[in-house]
């Protein structure tokens, strides 16, 4: 059953920490203070009962020929509260405040066996635009 969570963009350390159950890793506030300051980086919560049920960040990037597009970074949504559309919810609100925000796009990187995600962001009007490899560097 789909529920209605209450969704706000977390502007302060206090928010994000808060949500801190929702990453890979404890929250920490001057990583926290940062993303905040940083422009362009943004982070909605979704709360069901007042409580961080889901979350999800997105970043926007801007190249001198193609404009500025959002890239969901990263979504998570509570186990107890997965399956109830809040991921999806999430996912729609981050498209609506890229749209506000002059973005001519929305993307996001997903493995191809993380069936939920996929289904996820289709629900939410993404479309599949095929396969690509993604090549990381670890600096820490």
């Amino acid at each position: 059953m789909d529920i209605r969570p209450v969704v706000r963009r977390a502007t302060t350390v206090a928010e994000l920490t808060s949500a801190e159950h929702l990453y890979d890793g404890p929250a920490r506030p001057e990583r926290a203070e940062r993303f905040l300051a940083a422009p362009g980086h943004l982070m909605l919560v979704a709360y069901v009962d007042g409580e961080p049920a889901g979350m999800v960040s997105g970043v926007e990037m801007i190249h001198p020929d193609k404009g500025t597009e959002m890239c969901l970074y990263e979504l998570s949504v509570d186990e107890p509260h997965r399956r109830r559309g809040i991921g999806r919810a999430l996912t729609r609100a981050l498209a609506e405040v890229a749209e506000e925000r002059g973005c001519y796009g929305m993307w996001v990187g997903v493995e191809r066996d993380n069936d939920a995600a996929l289904a996820t962001y289709r629900s939410a009007g993404a479309g599949d635009d095929g396969d690509f490899a993604m090549l990381t560097w670890t600096f820490e």
